[in-house]
């Protein structure tokens, strides 16, 4: 039976499960997920494949529909895994070997187009956001190409709206879309006092500028933490509803790809943090990650949890006021069910999956203590130091 996650002031959730078996490389992977899972692996695991099918296997008529508004024929099943996953991607499924399930209904290319009632139930950021935006503009849907991923065509075109509206002359700071707290981590981290928003250049066109004093900069002109982090942002601006509503009714679940992208420790603390209100939210989210200290959150939580800690610690961790609303969401953070699995090559070169959530640096199992191959490499430089001072002393 599916294990129970906790939500505050509600009833137990009980854990999707994702399984993909043979397609592409991954062979056997089935993923139990929490209300916060990360998934890690090495450089091409197949981190990506596993998440676009879990947004497959909930809005794939979603993603269908979107396609053939696009004018792109879905009819074909080779041809539609290679508009889902990005052109060439047609052979890494396999008829009668390839299998995915959501737990337990199986999703199939020919099935996708009744998968969902078209509604976004998954948000999808994917790691590429920042490519999206050309010379401080998003790409709409149609102009994207094919051998671009469809998740990453619906992330951009969900920007374009956003650039496109109304309310898209300031896009940070926006008092009411964010917390007061996160609005000061955020500017602190990112943007150091600077405004973002949409202007007009001297051609009458609009693009997105980020204005420190007298100076109004134009994308490509920011640092790298800056430009990846905006999409991120304003994508997330989608999940927070401008009404009193905490969430956006139909979608439930978030994916972030490599969050940490061309982020500042201080700055992926921000996003964590920011994750822990989207959890407070209603939100289940799943992130794929190579950062440590991603996982060096969950870690924490999951101690505090194991020492019924108060929500005033996870407060101070982060380094935030504990005002009513941190409080709201520190005292739902210590309620949450957080999962982390690792993706790992085998000796034939194909994944699996293991869950590594114990996270335990005591433990005899290098993927626990290593947490999948993040600490490794320090623990290894450390011990090579150890060695040295050892060898040197007389």
């Amino acid at each position: 039976m599916a294990k129970q996650s906790k939500q505050r002031g509600g009833s137990a959730k009980p854990a999707a499960v994702l399984t993909v078996r043979n397609f592409a490389h991954l062979r056997d992977v089935r993923l139990e997920l929490g209300d916060l899972t990360v998934l890690v692996g090495a450089q091409g695991a197949g981190k990506s494949l596993a998440l676009q099918w879990l947004k497959a296997a909930m809005d794939g008529k979603q993603l269908v529909d979107a396609l053939r508004a696009a004018g792109q024929s879905t009819e074909k099943p080779e041809v539609l895994v290679d508009f889902i996953f990005g052109n060439g991607m047609a052979p890494a499924w396999r008829e009668g070997e390839s299998e995915v399930t959501l737990s337990g209904r199986r999703v199939t290319p020919r099935s996708l187009a009744r998968v969902g009632n078209g509604t976004e139930k998954l948000f999808f950021v994917p790691a590429h956001r920042a490519l999206l935006i050309s010379d401080g503009w998003a790409t709409p849907f149609q102009r994207l190409r094919s051998d671009t991923p469809v998740v990453a065509r619906l992330f951009s075109q969900n920007l374009y709206d956003r650039f496109s509206g109304k309310d898209a002359g300031t896009l940070f700071p926006i008092e009411k879309r964010l917390k007061k707290e996160l609005r000061g981590q955020i500017d602190a981290a990112v943007f150091h006092g600077g405004k973002v928003g949409i202007e007009e250049d001297a051609e009458h066109t609009r693009r997105l500028r980020l204005v420190h004093g007298d100076m109004h900069l134009p994308f490509m002109t920011w640092t790298a933490g800056q430009r990846e982090f905006t999409p991120l942002l304003l994508g997330l601006y989608y999940l927070l509803p401008a009404t009193k509503l905490r969430k956006r009714e139909d979608t439930d679940w978030v994916v972030l790809e490599e969050p940490e992208m061309g982020l500042h420790p201080q700055a992926i603390t921000a996003v964590m943090l920011m994750v822990l209100d989207l959890l407070w939210r209603g939100y289940r989210v799943v992130i794929s990650t190579h950062s440590p200290h991603v996982l060096t959150m969950v870690w924490m939580m999951r101690q505090l949890q194991a020492h019924r800690a108060s929500w005033e610690r996870v407060c101070e961790a982060f380094g935030v006021q504990d005002s009513r609303q941190m409080r709201l969401v520190a005292e739902a953070a210590l309620e949450k069910d957080y999962r982390v699995h690792l993706l790992a090559f085998d000796a034939a070169g194909k994944v699996g999956a293991r869950d590594i959530t114990a996270l335990d640096p005591s433990s005899d199992d290098p993927d626990i203590s290593g947490w999948g191959g993040l600490t490794e490499y320090s623990s290894r430089f450390g011990d090579a130091v150890r060695a040295a001072v050892n060898a040197s002393e007389p």
